[in-house]
């Protein structure tokens, strides 16, 4: 697709690989509404960018409905959903604790699902259109301590691979990346240490990755990605 004067919208678009998606998209001439919670940031970001800032949380449905009103009254019109929010919490199974985990699932996956929502009723409309499922390494293997988070990620795989199957004969093109080890603040948010090094994923790198599947011609679309560092070092 030609991203000049396309209508994106990015959810957890403050921040991290959301801010980096909404620039780069931005950047290639694309009109970009970014969503988030936090209000000073969500200012902040959208004045950096020169994108449209929506206060919303993608968990709260009246919220997801009021970003695509916000949506189409400033832009009239959308092509792409890139679902990034996402939130993470860690820690073993026999003392996880419940709040925590429905607090990812709300946004993991039910958020992701109440914006693919909204989205696909716009582009079946219309009759085109492209999501894009941020999700993670995590998305394809466990790993201790993730009970939450990387069950969210097996979800949210799910949901890409019914939504693919669900809309591809309305020329709805559904994109599933799955990033490794990405620098940003979702760490330390999570509660795991991370040790920022040049040789680990930045969220350019993420974002370079989604412009590239976007970019190309509507009529094929890279289903899944995967997108790890070559040699990363703690």
């Amino acid at each position: 697709m030609n991203l000049q004067n396309a209508v994106a919208l990015v959810t957890g678009g403050s921040l991290g690989i959301g801010k980096a998606v909404a620039q780069r998209l931005a950047a290639a001439g694309a009109r970009v509404a970014i969503t988030g919670r936090d209000a000073a940031r969500l200012k902040a970001t959208a004045a950096e960018l020169g994108v449209h800032p929506i206060q919303a949380d993608v968990a709260v449905e009246v919220d997801v409905l009021r970003t695509y009103r916000e949506v189409l009254d400033k832009f009239g019109d959308l092509d792409i959903l890139v679902n990034n929010a996402g939130v993470g919490a860690f820690g073993p199974l026999v003392g996880f604790d419940l709040t925590a985990f429905e607090k990812v699932m709300a946004t993991n996956v039910t958020g992701a699902m109440l914006m693919g929502r909204e989205a696909a009723k716009i582009f079946v409309a219309r009759n085109r259109g492209n999501i894009v499922n941020i999700a993670s390494t995590a998305a394809v293997r466990g790993a201790p301590n993730g009970t939450a988070y990387y069950a969210s990620k097996f979800a949210l795989r799910g949901m890409t691979e019914c939504w693919r199957a669900e809309l591809r004969k309305n020329n709805i093109r559904v994109f599933l990346v799955n990033p490794s080890e990405v620098i940003t603040s979702f760490a330390a948010t999570a509660g795991f240490p991370q040790t920022n090094n040049p040789s680990k994923l930045q969220g350019e790198d993420i974002a370079h990755m989604v412009k590239a599947i976007l970019e190309m011609e509507d009529r094929g679309f890279t289903t899944e990605l995967t997108v790890f560092a070559t040699n990363p070092q703690d």
